[in-house]
């Protein structure tokens, strides 16, 4: 059956051919979907007829958000560890080692129910299309179990078994590797589309560029396609190991030297930023302007997690982009749409062209622009075009 969606006041396509600028802006707009998929995009007033109808009475609309970093699988939580560092404790990686105890402890269902309602928690505020990340159980059975209850959420899992030293293998790092990508690799391949690593040499419990190197050339051998945590600490390896290997994305980019950004410049890794993370340990933002400026994809992503930031929200992250990282609001909704496809290497999502799908996000607002103007106020969400 086809809908066609009226009353929009702002249409936001992401398709510079429909509409000027990179947004695509169509106003007074309406748009037709098709068994799931956008079958016709323009004004109002030329709008062909369809089965049904939803009236959004004077909303702005945008391709639902693409979250292209979080870390959903997990139970405990850690506000005493983010209450410590509002007072001044730096973040160094260690504290994900108490998410990973509560983790392994946890039964299926308990990491389900949190897990669905975090997504619940993301559709409710807008964001269509969620990456999922392992990482907190570095054991084969509790990734895979993690990668597993993953996929029953989104096609786009990652798995992150080279997250974090465990403490079982403290001062045996070439151990945990081998782990990694032999019989850890092996286990979670079947559930993950992605393969990630957390190189990071400033952090004591992370992995430097040679192991990072090892986890990710493994991936790719197992058929995975790569991220890469990099940069967020300082300085290192991270950003051009990513870029040599053609990674589709690496993420927090914190730290970023003239050769990073040069490297990024080169190759089609896409840069994504958690502005959430630096609100959450009052590190630096990221430069947004000089990637931007220097022609870097940018993407923007939560990195939901319970240690450095515990928001499923990704209109807040528009709005820090905006604020502290002098992205205009144009950039940072592209960011968070069509950069975050870009970071999922997917075609399919992020905009609002025709055979696109059709995943909605509409605004209690008449524009984009309120996302980064109404920060904290609760204007987006997912609209299900079949139950609206």
């Amino acid at each position: 059956m086809s809908t066609l969606v009226s009353g929009i006041a702002e249409l936001v396509t992401n398709d510079p051919a429909l509409g000027p600028g990179p947004l695509g802006i169509v106003a007074d707009a309406a748009m037709v979907v098709d068994d799931g998929r956008v079958a016709w995009v323009g004004p109002a007033a030329a709008a062909p007829a369809a089965d049904a109808r939803i009236d959004v009475d004077g909303r702005a609309v945008l391709p639902g958000f693409v979250d292209s970093h979080s870390h959903l699988v997990f139970a405990g939580e850690r506000s005493a560890e983010f209450e410590a560092r509002m007072s001044g404790v730096p973040y160094d990686g260690g504290g994900i080692a108490s998410t990973v105890a509560a983790t392994r402890a946890a039964d299926d269902d308990r990491l389900r129910s949190r897990l669905r309602a975090l997504v619940g928690e993301m559709r409710a505020q807008g964001t269509t299309t969620v990456e999922v990340k392992s990482g907190y159980g570095l054991t084969v059975d509790d990734e895979a179990r993690a990668l597993r209850l993953a996929h029953e959420v989104t096609d786009e899992t990652t798995f992150l078994g080279a997250h974090v030293v465990p403490a079982e293998y403290a001062g045996r790092v070439e151990e945990y590797v081998a782990l990694v990508t032999g019989p850890m690799l092996e286990a979670c391949a079947p559930f993950a589309r992605w393969v990630d690593v957390f190189c990071e040499p400033a952090s004591p419990h992370a992995f430097d560029g040679p192991a990072s190197r090892a986890v990710l050339e493994a991936g790719r051998a197992a058929g995975l396609g790569l991220r890469v945590h990099g940069n967020q600490l300082g300085p290192g390896p991270g950003v051009q190991l990513a870029v040599e290997l053609a990674a589709a994305s690496v993420d927090h980019c914190t730290y970023l030297t003239d050769a990073d950004v040069d490297a990024l410049v080169s190759g089609d890794t896409v840069a994504t930023l958690l502005p959430g993370v630096e609100f959450s340990t009052r590190q630096p933002y990221p430069d947004a302007r000089r990637l931007l400026d220097a022609g870097v994809t940018v993407a923007l992503a939560t990195d939901c997690n319970p240690g450095t930031c515990f928001s499923s929200s990704m209109p807040i992250c528009i709005a820090l982009a905006v604020r502290e990282m002098r992205m205009t609001p144009a950039e940072a909704v592209w960011a968070a749409t069509a950069g975050g496809a870009a970071a999922l290497r997917r075609d399919d999502v992020g905009r609002l062209g025709v055979g696109a799908r059709a995943d909605l996000c509409v605004l209690e607002a008449p524009s984009y622009r309120h996302l980064a103007y109404r920060p904290g106020v609760p204007l987006a969400r997912a609209l299900d075009v079949v139950n609206p």
